[in-house]
């Protein structure tokens, strides 16, 4: 162990340094959800509870995908900025922002003309969909200005700039937080708002955050001999077509696995609302630190592109396994947290006790499959950074849609094993994925360390 951990020691080190704000920030989005969870638990009861998890399940599903496409920018940033070609780095900034915009757009509008049919067709309880329509619009709304923000935090993070994207999410989130519980419960003369009350704090706070880190950018001398070619006639289809050659597929990889956790929500609500609602709270903490992990997933695929921009091969292993060392021990400890916790964390989203007796079994499950959750997206993150990102995603949709929620379905459904059974298939699914992915990385990073070891042999002879 001695041995190991000198070996990894200085990989440990630099690899936390940019994590911990990238972590943090990336919290950012799931605190949201959080927040509007317990918020509307405790104040609006568990009616407004399901329909926030059937709200937000949807809507989820969209985010990630613009999310993943907005991390298209960020290896290719940081493969460029190894390399020292700074004008490359802005001209990708704003071909980002212009896919991004484009991006929010189109999934606002499918969000919004395909809510009301999509949701009177999933077989949920009446006073659940009548409450889950008008948040969900809302939601659908704020991904435009999300994505905005993820535009230039990716590109500051890409760069090693990550600190600023936390602050910003912190104060960010405290917005939310007060003005959630100001339009929810009514205060300083607003009447209450019940649940359309969070789905306008969420909307407020994400416009809010991607103005401030806008001006960031713009006004940072950090950045400044990268903004020099930074314009809106600086758009061109090669650039966005490399943008989303990566994007692309990562908005598929967290797709496929997101909309699974979606379906399942479906799948449970058709058990019944208690079940779902107890399924929004542990999807909601196991989402925390998913997103956790996720932040070390995107500090991985950074430091891997730093290291593939320039074909250092050794250390690019040993960075990547020690993202895979450091997520480990992660989840190992929010295991322990969840299955000690199990009886009283429900509690901080709802006092009805029948819900959270169902919440509890699920976060015992939940301990289970952090493990394999952090794992899985530590290697998309490392291959991300090594541009290798299709056969990952045809990994992702084999482990959650014909392994993991048709297994689901079979054990919750069919077997009657309940809203205990879908989490079992789910757990598979992300094992599978896991495991695949790690070798996925063993093969790809041989591969490439034969290939340029026969290059150097060759320019020799």
């Amino acid at each position: 162990m001695k041995f190991t951990f000198k070996k990894y020691r200085n990989h440990y080190r630099d690899n936390l340094t940019l994590a911990i704000p990238v972590v943090i920030s990336q919290l950012g989005h799931t605190l949201v959800h959080a927040s509007d969870s317990i918020i509307v638990g405790h104040f609006a009861g568990t009616v407004s509870l399901a329909a926030v998890s059937l709200a937000s399940s949807i809507f989820v599903v969209f985010m990630v995908i613009g999310i993943g496409i907005s991390y298209g920018s960020t290896p290719l940033i940081a493969q460029h900025n190894a390399r020292r070609k700074f004008r490359e780095c802005g001209l990708l900034l704003s071909n980002s922002l212009f896919i991004n915009i484009i991006t929010g757009i189109l999934l606002f509008t499918i969000i919004a003309a395909g809510s009301a049919y999509a949701l009177d067709h999933l077989k949920q309880d009446p006073q659940v969909i009548i409450q889950a329509k008008p948040f969900l619009i809302l939601l659908g709304v704020s991904i435009i200005p999300m994505l905005v923000f993820n535009t230039f935090k990716q590109f500051a993070e890409g760069l090693g700039f990550t600190k600023q994207a936390m602050l910003i999410s912190i104060w960010g989130n405290v917005l939310n937080i007060c003005l959630g519980i100001i339009f929810v419960k009514g205060m300083f003369g607003i009447k209450p708002m019940g649940i359309i009350g969070v789905g306008y704090s969420t909307l407020i706070d994400r416009c809010t955050m991607a103005i401030v880190m806008g001006i960031y950018v713009f006004r940072s001398k950090h950045f400044k001999k990268y903004l020099s070619h930074f314009s809106v006639k600086n758009i061109d289809w090669r650039r966005c077509r490399e943008i989303l050659s990566i994007g692309g597929p990562v908005a598929m990889q967290y797709g496929f696995e997101v909309s699974a956790f979606s379906g399942a929500a479906v799948i449970i609500g058709s058990i019944g609302l208690v079940q779902l609602a107890a399924h929004q709270i542990a999807i909601n903490l196991a989402s925390i630190t998913y997103m956790m992990s996720s932040g070390l997933s995107a500090a991985a695929a950074i430091k891997s592109g730093n290291y593939f921009g320039v074909r250092d091969h050794s250390n690019l292993r040993k960075s990547a396994n020690a993202s895979y060392h450091v997520v480990i021990g992660f989840m190992v400890l929010t295991a322990m947290f969840f299955t000690f916790g199990s009886t009283f964390l429900p509690w901080i989203y709802t006092t009805d006790k029948a819900v959270i007796a169902v919440a509890a079994q699920l976060l015992i499950i939940a301990a289970i499959f952090q493990l394999f959750d952090g794992t899985q997206v530590i290697g998309l993150g490392i291959l991300r950074g090594m541009s290798d990102v299709n056969i990952p995603t045809l990994i992702t949709f084999f482990a959650y849609w014909i392994l993991g929620l048709p297994l689901g379905w079979l054990l919750g459904i069919y077997f009657d094993w309940g809203v205990s059974g879908v989490w079992y298939g789910l757990t598979l699914g992300l094992l599978a994925s896991a495991v695949l992915l790690y070798i996925r990385f063993k093969i790809i990073s041989h591969k490439h360390r034969q290939t340029d070891r026969m290059a150097l042999i060759a320019a020799r002879d």
